[in-house]
């Protein structure tokens, strides 16, 4: 089978390689899936990079979520969404998944959707809802609005009943999150984001900030955070980690919230297949759809996974096996 191929830790574009391999062996409660669509996330950069927690054995497929179809078994021919198994990634022909990991794709989603559903939505749902406690008529503040996660947290927001703010960078995703159906979208390389956040609140700051950004967008949040507000980590795009000033945080009594989905798998995975119940039913609503910016034949992938490493990209990019 095709397969890219990571021999060498480095720059996506030039480690990343598309090679005729073996098709992987499903071992016991696995399952060996012919990939339908894959998307591409950050954790992938950081991956091909050396630069994530989770660090396969070389050579490994990188790819960390997919829609595919159940080769084989008592499940032969279902559509499942869900991760795959490294070093066997999803940008590749076929790719092995834990059986009790792989959930059904949402009917109302085509493959390159439902295949974007997991993980960012996933995401967005444990950071809102089981972290942060979101309310309707609460204002959440978005970082990366139009990026994959982002725009999953603007979605959720909007569908929770919360008034939406989104943070991006640059004219082409302010139009972009207005899409998606953000309240206010503040374009960060225009304004600053801190002064608009408080001029939308009347002075009060946001309630929820979603942040997979850190850095500078963690330390400005912390000046608009509201009364008994609460900021959730998701994530370092932006390369910077920011430390915490607790005594900030008892000053103005907010709350620094860490998230961590993964973890869910293996301590409440009962919590993970109820939120992907939920999800669905929110597909099937139209109230939430992936943003699918680009199709992309396998060739594309290394292209792809540089351009989200790099922070040009909207929305989600599929690749389509």
């Amino acid at each position: 089978m095709r397969a890219w191929q990571v021999d060498g830790l480095g720059e996506p574009a030039a480690v990343m390689r598309l090679a005729e391999v073996e098709q992987p062996e499903p071992g016991e409660g696995q399952l060996l899936v012919r990939t339908r669509a894959a998307v591409v996330n950050f954790p992938d950069a950081l991956m091909v990079r050396g630069h994530y927690q989770v660090r396969p054995p070389l050579p490994f497929t990188p790819g960390v979520e997919l829609c595919g179809e159940v080769v084989g078994g008592e499940r032969a021919g279902e559509r499942v969404i869900g991760t795959p198994l490294l070093p066997a990634g999803a940008f590749a022909e076929y790719a092995l998944m834990d059986a009790r990991g792989a959930f059904a794709a949402p009917p109302a989603l085509d493959d390159a959707e439902a295949a974007g559903l997991h993980i960012a939505y996933q995401t967005a749902w444990f950071a809102l809802h089981r972290r942060a406690a979101l309310r309707a008529g609460e204002t959440l503040l978005v970082h990366a609005a139009a990026g994959g996660v982002g725009s999953a947290a603007v979605q959720l927001g909007k569908a929770a009943g919360a008034t939406v703010i989104a943070v991006v960078g640059g004219p082409e995703k302010a139009v972009v999150a207005r899409k998606l159906g953000a309240d206010l979208v503040i374009d960060r390389q225009a304004e600053d984001f801190v002064g608009a956040v408080k001029e939308a609140t009347g002075g009060r700051g946001a309630d929820v900030v979603f942040d997979p950004v850190g850095g500078d967008a963690y330390t400005g949040s912390t000046r608009c955070i509201a009364f008994e507000g609460r900021i959730v980590v998701v994530g370092f795009a932006s390369g910077t980690i920011p430390s915490a000033a607790l005594n900030h945080a008892l000053v103005k009594n907010y709350s620094v919230l860490g998230l961590h989905w993964g973890l869910y798998a293996t301590k409440d995975p009962a919590a993970v297949h109820a939120a992907h119940t939920e999800l669905t039913e929110l597909a099937a609503k139209s109230v939430v759809r992936p943003l699918i910016s680009e199709r992309l034949p396998l060739a594309g992938a290394a292209d792809a996974v540089q351009r989200v490493a790099d922070g040009t990209t909207t929305g989600r990019i599929a690749i389509l096996p």
